[in-house]
């Protein structure tokens, strides 16, 4: 008998080498239902351009099948400033293609979402935080997704600072649902495992290809389902060890809580999976 498992981890290379050369943004945005006038928001706060599709899937499901306004916030443009507008552009394009609405924190971003502002510049750190702190008390979200508190990159770091100080300068009475992302860094223990179906995958793939700029140095949109897939190796830490798991193929890992009373509470009872059939809704219910 042929052992099928070389065929299949050559194609896999094949398919990724030469999607590198596809097409790259352009494709026709369809057209969708706009969400009610009072529809829930929800609000991802992120470092760079692209990790609105990176660590999206959740959203996109929200916003899809939940009817949920989506806003991404674009924390910051990127550090090379010669690229910042045409990143912005980018980001645009991506965002409209999923159905998401942009917000800008400035015209070029923040600068200096990061450990060394917020220890060594104390103003242009709360400059940085009361902006977002601003967009939280606008739009006030029912669900506000940001990166975790070691995700690695320094720009996550940051914002997941920036985004807990603003989060304490809202009204005693504000409340949302926190969900924290990882992407350079696993989150030692996320408790949600949501399952993204092809579909959505193909959607988040083709967003993250309007990035042009992004993808033609380096086209990571090509590993983004490889990523996913060693998201669903992981639901034993979700879960149990030695437990049952999930028959998914493509997942995103999170941690949710809840910011209520000025601090954040757990929610969810040990791990939770949600397929892509399951109702998204019931997690923040």
């Amino acid at each position: 008998m042929a052992n099928p498992y070389h065929k299949f981890v050559s194609q896999l290379a094949d398919s990724i080498r030469d999607g590198a050369d596809w097409q790259k943004g352009g494709f026709t945005t369809v057209a969708r239902p706009q969400p009610a006038a009072d529809a829930p928001v929800t609000m991802l706060f992120s470092p760079h351009p692209d990790d609105e599709c990176i660590f999206g899937g959740v959203a996109l499901r929200l916003c899809r099948e939940g009817g949920h306004r989506v806003v991404n916030v674009a924390v910051t443009q990127g550090s090379n400033r010669d690229r910042q507008q045409g990143r912005l552009e980018e980001l645009r394009n991506a965002c409209d293609y999923l159905g998401f609405e942009l917000v800008q924190t400035a015209p070029n971003g923040l600068e200096g979402v990061n450990a060394k502002t917020r220890e060594g510049d104390p103003a242009k750190w709360q400059h940085n935080v009361d902006c977002l702190a601003g967009i939280l008390a606008e739009h006030r979200p029912q669900i506000v997704l940001y990166p975790h508190e070691t995700d690695a990159n320094t720009s996550h770091v940051g914002t997941y600072f920036a985004v807990i100080e603003a989060l304490s300068k809202q009204p005693a009475d504000f409340e949302c649902y926190t969900v924290e992302t990882e992407f350079w860094s696993q989150m030692p223990a996320p408790n949600v495992m949501i399952e993204s179906s092809t579909h959505d995958v193909g959607e988040l793939v083709t967003a993250l290809t309007f990035h042009v700029g992004e993808v033609e140095r380096n086209p990571y949109h090509m590993t983004l389902p490889a990523w996913m897939i060693d998201n669903v190796r992981r639901a034993e830490i979700v879960g149990n060890q030695g437990g049952a798991t999930p028959s998914f193929v493509y997942a995103t890992l999170y941690r949710i809580g809840k910011w209520s009373g000025g601090r954040q509470h757990d929610v969810v009872d040990g791990g939770r999976f949600v397929a892509a059939d399951d109702d998204i809704g019931t997690l923040f219910a």
